[in-house]
C-alpha cells in the first residue's frame, strides 16, 4: 500500500518537473518576428482635357468599369462655338484656295483686254500727232518745246500699252504657282485647326483608358470640371501588391524574387504566397531606430514590394497583410 501512495505522489511531482522544465525551454526559445504590410493597387483618375460642366457621370461608386466604357460627359458651348469658326474658316479657306486655281473670270480677263486696247490706241494716236508736230516744226512753224512736248507724250502712251498687256496677260495666266501653293497650305492649316477642336471637342465625352472598380465620384452632374482635374477614381485589383518597411538588418530575407508566406487578417486564417517585385535602392531616412552606443549604428527602413503568386478573392486596398 506504502508503494501505491509513493508512485501517486512521485508522478505528479516528475509531471510538475517536466513541466516547469518545458516552460523554461519554451521560455530561452527566440520568438518568431512579426511584420506587418498592408495592401495598395493601381489607381487611375478619370479627366477631361477640356474645362466644362458635368452634364452626367454614368457610373456609381463600386461598379465594375471596362476599357473604353463611357465614364462621364461634359457641356461646353464655348468648344461648339470654337468649332463652328474653324468650320468656318476652312470653308473660306478653300474658296480662296479654288478662286487661285481657277484664276481670273471672263469678265475681268475681257476688262483687261479693253484696257489694252484703249491704251494701245491711246498709244497710235499720239504718235501721230508727234509726227505732225514733228513735221511742223521742220518748217518752223512750231517751236522745238512743242516737239518735245509731243515726243514726251507719245512715249508715256507707249508705256501705258505696255502696262496694260502685262495685265492683260496677267489677267489669262491667272494666280501664281507660289500663291497657288500658298492657298493651299492654308486649306491645310484650316483643316488642321478644325481638327484640334474636333479632338477637344471628342474629349467631352470621357471613357476609361483601363479596368477596375470605381471608388470615388469627386464631381457629379451640373458642376463645374476644371481641365484636368479628376472627376472619377478607378482602382485595379488586379494590379494589387503588398508593401512592407523592413529594417535593413533584416532585409537579407527579402531580395528580390523571394517568396513570402503571409496571411491576411481580413480574409482568415488562410495562408498565401507573395513573391518580393521591387526593394527600394534608398533607404528611408525619415523611419529609422536609435540603438545602443555598442552597437554603433542607427537602423534604416526600406520599402519592400511583394506582389501575389496568385490572384486573391476579395483582396482590397489597406488589408492588412502579416510575415513571420
Amino acid at each position: 500500500m506504502s508503494k501505491f501512495k509513493s508512485l501517486a505522489v512521485a508522478i505528479p511531482a516528475a509531471a510538475l518537473v517536466g513541466w516547469v522544465g518545458y516552460t523554461f525551454w519554451q521560455a530561452y526559445q527566440p520568438q518568431p518576428e512579426r511584420m506587418q504590410g498592408q495592401i495598395e493597387a493601381q489607381q487611375y483618375n478619370v479627366s477631361s482635357k477640356v474645362p466644362g460642366r458635368i452634364n452626367q457621370v454614368l457610373v456609381r461608386k463600386g461598379e465594375q468599369v471596362e476599357r473604353g466604357q463611357l465614364i462621364f460627359t461634359l457641356l461646353s458651348p464655348e468648344l461648339d462655338a470654337k468649332l463652328e469658326q474653324a468650320k468656318a474658316g476652312e470653308q473660306a479657306a478653300g474658296a480662296m484656295a479654288a478662286q487661285a486655281e481657277k484664276g481670273a473670270r471672263s469678265q475681268e480677263i475681257e476688262a483687261a483686254r479693253d484696257q489694252w486696247q484703249k491704251a494701245k490706241a491711246a498709244s497710235s494716236l499720239m504718235e501721230k500727232t508727234y509726227k505732225r508736230v514733228d513735221n511742223l516744226y521742220k518748217d518752223g512753224v512750231l517751236a522745238e518745246q512743242k516737239r518735245d512736248e509731243a515726243y514726251t507724250q507719245w512715249q508715256a502712251a507707249r508705256y501705258t500699252e505696255r502696262a496694260a498687256y502685262q495685265m492683260f496677260g496677267m489677267a489669262q495666266e491667272g494666280a501664281r504657282v507660289e500663291t497657288k501653293r500658298a492657298a493651299n497650305e492654308k486649306v491645310r492649316m484650316a483643316a488642321g485647326a478644325v481638327a484640334e477642336v474636333e479632338a477637344y471637342a471628342a474629349d467631352t465625352k470621357v471613357e476609361s483608358w483601363h479596368n477596375g472598380e470605381v471608388t470615388q465620384i469627386l464631381l457629379h452632374d451640373g458642376e463645374l470640371a476644371p481641365q484636368g482635374f479628376p472627376v472619377v477614381s478607378v482602382i485595379d485589383m488586379k494590379d494589387a501588391w503588398a508593401v512592407f518597411h523592413v529594417r535593413e538588418d533584416k532585409l537579407t530575407a527579402y531580395n528580390q524574387g523571394a517568396e513570402l508566406s503571409v496571411s491576411i487578417p481580413a480574409l482568415g486564417d488562410e495562408r498565401y504566397s507573395f513573391k518580393v517585385s521591387h526593394v527600394s535602392v534608398m533607404g528611408d531616412f525619415a523611419t529609422w531606430r536609435a540603438t545602443d552606443a555598442a552597437q554603433g549604428f542607427d537602423m534604416r527602413t526600406f520599402e519592400v514590394e511583394a506582389r501575389p503568386s496568385l490572384p486573391i478573392d476579395g483582396l482590397r486596398v489597406g488589408m492588412s497583410v502579416i510575415v513571420e
